[in-house]
């Protein structure tokens, strides 16, 4: 007896439906990414202007706090690619800045005595002013803050002194995204 039935007789689908299923696919797939821009937001080719960042005035009893957010600053700038790094007073828009505050805020505490801190967030402000020298105006004037988080350990001191670069590193991440991304 021979049967005539193929092996497998399962539904039967098209071309046609294959490309349509596709061209769905694609379309669903590709509308993400439709709003997304490649390179600087604020519309300026990669490296055309350049940055010149003063160091910044430390008015906390914070010391060497300035020279940490200032140097941080560099390193952001040059790791985002915007801008061109002015080192000899030359550049188009000059960055300066003045550190105001500096706070350690208690965020939680030991579970076994509530008056024993275990967590801290320390914040540093500061107040940050672009000036953009082809145009002759102020760009930016505002505060800008940064934070981290630290647990406090037998030495408060050392942990507080080893967590400020990351401190000044967000600092430096909020100043350079108002830099690169204003609508200037």
């Amino acid at each position: 007896m021979t049967n005539s039935s193929p092996a497998f007789a399962g539904p039967v689908v098209s071309m046609g439906a294959w490309r349509w299923l596709l061209v769905g696919v694609l379309a669903f797939g590709g509308s993400g990414c439709a709003g997304y821009r490649l390179g600087p937001v604020s519309g300026v080719a990669p490296g055309v202007r350049s940055v010149q960042v003063n160091p910044f005035t430390n008015k906390t009893l914070e010391p060497q706090l300035g020279e940490e957010v200032t140097g941080q600053l560099r390193s952001q700038l040059q790791r985002d690619g915007t801008y061109r790094l002015a080192s000899h007073n030359d550049g188009d828009i000059v960055v300066s800045g003045s550190i105001t505050r500096y706070h350690r805020q208690e965020v939680s505490l030991s579970p076994s005595d509530t008056l024993t801190v275990r967590d801290y967030r320390l914040e540093v402000r500061a107040q940050v002013t672009a000036y953009d020298r082809s145009r002759g105006k102020t760009i930016l004037e505002q505060p800008v803050s940064g934070y981290t988080l630290i647990r406090v350990t037998t030495d408060l001191t050392s942990t507080e002194r080893q967590a400020r670069p990351l401190l000044a590193a967000d600092l430096a991440k909020n100043v350079t995204a108002l830099l690169t991304e204003g609508s200037w």
